[in-house]
C-alpha cells in the first residue's frame, strides 16, 4: 500500500468526463529490415518482460470509503495485458492525418480505475507499411520527469539488448480490495503524516513569503521592491479561453533541434526561449487570421519541475508558473528577447519559492468537495466569463537524444499528448529527442477545430526566425568582408613587369640546371 500525495489525489479529483487527466505519447515505429512476425505479439511479450522494472504496470487504485481521503495504490498481481495492450488498424489510406484524429480520440475516454492506469495502442495501416504506438498514463501516477524514466523501463538503446532477469515469483493476494478497517486506518494514519510535513515546511513558506514581500537589496545597497518584468496577472480572452468538452483535436510537428539551438545561441536566448517565440509566432498568425488577436500580450502556462537531481520516483513534483508570450510584438526577434527577460524574471521568483512549495498535504475529507467543485466549474461554463490566468499551456520535455528502441522497432518520433483544460483549451507540449523537437498539439475539437493550421503556423515560424537569425550573421560577416576589401584597394600597387623577350622569359622560368645550360650557350 502507498499513499497518493495531496498533488497526485488532486488529478484524480478533478477529472471529469470533459478533462480526462492522463498523458501520453505518439511513436512512429522502423520495423527491422525483412521482419515477418506479429509486432503486436511481440509487444504484449516485450511488457510482460518489463513489468517488474516499473511500478506503474502493476499498481491500481483503492478508493477509501465515502471518499473521505485521498485513495492508495496497491499491487494488482493480476494484470491483463490482453486489455492494456491493444491492437488498431487505421482505415486506408492510413495517412498521417487519420492518425491523428484516431489518437485525438482514443486520448478524449477516461480510463478504468478498477485497473492499473495505463494503456499501449499498437497501430498498424499506415501508408508504407509502417507502425505506430499511442500510450496513455494516468497524471496521478506520473509527471514529465517520471515519465521519462519510465520510458528507460521499456525502451533500449539497441535493438537486440541483454535479456532482462526475471522477477521472483510472489504469492497471489486473496483479496481484491482492501477491507474497510484496512483502508479507514491508512487514511487516518496518512492525514497525520501529512499534518506533520505541513507543519515541517512552514518555516520555508515564510521565508519565501518574505523574501516576495520584503524588499530586497539592489547591487547599489539600497533596497527596492518591484514586481517582475512583464508579469499580468491575468491574460486577455482568446477563443482558446473556454469551457471545453470531451472531443479533442491532436496534431503533431518535428523541428531540427541543431536549428533551435543556433537561434538560441545567437540572439543570447535558450532553448526554451525560442521554443516559447515559435509558439507564440503560431499563435499570433492563428488567431490574426481569425482577427482575435488581443491588443495585449498572451500568457503561457509553464509546467515547472520541482524534482530533485536523479529522483526517478513515479509520482508528481510539479509547479506552474506565468510566461508573457509577447504577442503583441510582432518582429519575431524583438518577441524573443521579451520572452527572455520575462523567463528570467520567471525563473528568478520561482527560485526564491520553489522550495517552499508543497506537493503533499492534508486532504481529509476533500476528495468529493474538489470533485464536485471541478463539476461545477465545468457545467456553469464559468471559464466563457472569467478571465484566464493564462491563454495556453506551453510545456517542454527534455528526452533522449540517442536513437530508442521499442519490443525491436526504431523509435522514430516522441510526440507528446497531453491535458487541456476548462479555461484552456490549447495545450502545446514538446519534447526533445534524438535530434528533433517533437512538438504535440492537443485541443478541444469545439474550441479549436482547425489545430493542424497552428501546427503549419509552428513551422512557419520557425522557418522565420531561422531566416532572420541567418541574416544577421550575414551582416555581421559583410562589414569585415568589405573592410578587408578595402584594406586590399588601400595597399600600394607592385610596379609594372617590362615585358621579356620569349626567350629570356623562357631561361627565367626554367629550372636551375636548364637556366645554367642556357646562358653557357648564350656566351658561346
Amino acid at each position: 500500500m502507498k499513499h497518493l500525495s495531496g498533488l497526485d489525489a488532486t488529478f484524480l479529483h478533478t477529472e471529469t468526463p470533459e478533462t480526462p487527466m492522463h498523458v501520453g505519447g505518439l511513436h512512429l515505429l522502423e520495423l527491422p529490415a525483412g521482419y515477418k512476425g506479429d509486432f503486436y505479439e511481440d509487444v504484449k511479450a516485450h511488457i510482460a518482460s518489463r513489468m517488474h522494472l516499473s511500478e506503474i504496470f502493476t499498481r491500481k487504485l483503492a478508493l477509501m470509503p465515502f471518499e473521505l481521503s485521498n485513495p492508495v495504490w496497491v499491487e494488482d498481481d493480476d494484470v491483463d495485458l490482453d486489455y492494456h495492450v491493444r491492437r488498431v488498424t487505421l482505415p486506408r489510406p492510413g495517412t498521417m492525418r487519420q492518425l491523428e484524429q484516431y489518437v485525438g480520440r482514443l486520448h478524449s475516454t477516461l480510463m478504468d480505475r478498477s485497473r492499473p492506469l495505463w494503456e499501449f495502442f499498437v497501430i498498424d495501416g499506415l501508408q508504407g507499411g509502417g507502425m505506430a504506438m499511442y500510450s496513455k498514463v494516468h497524471h496521478a501516477g506520473i509527471d514529465g520527469q517520471a515519465g521519462a524514466a519510465f520510458a528507460q523501463a521499456i525502451m533500449d538503446l539497441t535493438p537486440h539488448p541483454d535479456p532482462i532477469k526475471t522477477p521472483r515469483q510472489i504469492a497471489r493476494r486473496r483479496n481484491y480490495q482492501l477491507g474497510v478497517a484496512e483502508l479507514a486506518g491508512a487514511a487516518f494514519t496518512n492525514t497525520l503524516q501529512q499534518y506533520v510535513k505541513l507543519v515541517k515546511t512552514l518555516p520555508d513558506m515564510a521565508r519565501a513569503v518574505r523574501s516576495l514581500i520584503v524588499p530586497q537589496p539592489t547591487s547599489e545597497g539600497s533596497k527596492a521592491w518591484s514586481l517582475p518584468k512583464n508579469l499580468n496577472v491575468l491574460g486577455p480572452r482568446t477563443p482558446l479561453n473556454v469551457a471545453i468538452t470531451n472531443q479533442r483535436a491532436y496534431a503533431v510537428r518535428s523541428i531540427p533541434l541543431a536549428e533551435v539551438k543556433q537561434a538560441g545561441k545567437k540572439l543570447g536566448a535558450s532553448l526554451n526561449d525560442v521554443v516559447m517565440a515559435i509558439c507564440a509566432g503560431a499563435l499570433r498568425r492563428y488567431l490574426s487570421d481569425h482577427g482575435k488577436l488581443p491588443k495585449k500580450p498572451m500568457s503561457a502556462a509553464i509546467p515547472v519541475t520541482l524534482r530533485a537531481p536523479g529522483d526517478t520516483s513515479s509520482n508528481n513534483q510539479v509547479s506552474m508558473t506565468v510566461m508573457t508570450l509577447a504577442t503583441d510584438v510582432a518582429d519575431p526577434i524583438e518577441r524573443i528577447k521579451v520572452i527572455s527577460e520575462s523567463s528570467a524574471a520567471a525563473k528568478s521568483l520561482m527560485g526564491s519559492i520553489k522550495a517552499a512549495i508543497p506537493t503533499d498535504f492534508p486532504s481529509f475529507g476533500a476528495p468529493w468537495l474538489m470533485s464536485g467543485l471541478a463539476s461545477m466549474y465545468g457545467r456553469s461554463r464559468l471559464a466563457d466569463r472569467l478571465p484566464p490566468v493564462a491563454n495556453v499551456v506551453i510545456s517542454n520535455v527534455p528526452g533522449a537524444q540517442t536513437a530508442l528502441y521499442f519490443a525491436g522497432a526504431k523509435l522514430l518520433t516522441y510526440y507528446p499528448v497531453s491535458i487541456p483544460s476548462h479555461g484552456m483549451a490549447l495545450n502545446m507540449t514538446v519534447q526533445s529527442y534524438n535530434g528533433m523537437l517533437d512538438f504535440g498539439l492537443i485541443a478541444c475539437r469545439r474550441a479549436v477545430p482547425d489545430v493542424e493550421d497552428i501546427a503549419d503556423y509552428l513551422l512557419e515560424e520557425h522557418h522565420a526566425i531561422l531566416a532572420r537569425v541567418r541574416s544577421l550573421e550575414a551582416a555581421e560577416a559583410t562589414p569585415h568582408l568589405a573592410a578587408a576589401t578595402a584594406a586590399n584597394a588601400a595597399k600600394p600597387k607592385a610596379p609594372a613587369r617590362k615585358k621579356v623577350a620569349p626567350a629570356k622569359a623562357a631561361a627565367r622560368k626554367a629550372p636551375p640546371r636548364k637556366r645554367a645550360a642556357t646562358a653557357a650557350v648564350a656566351t658561346r
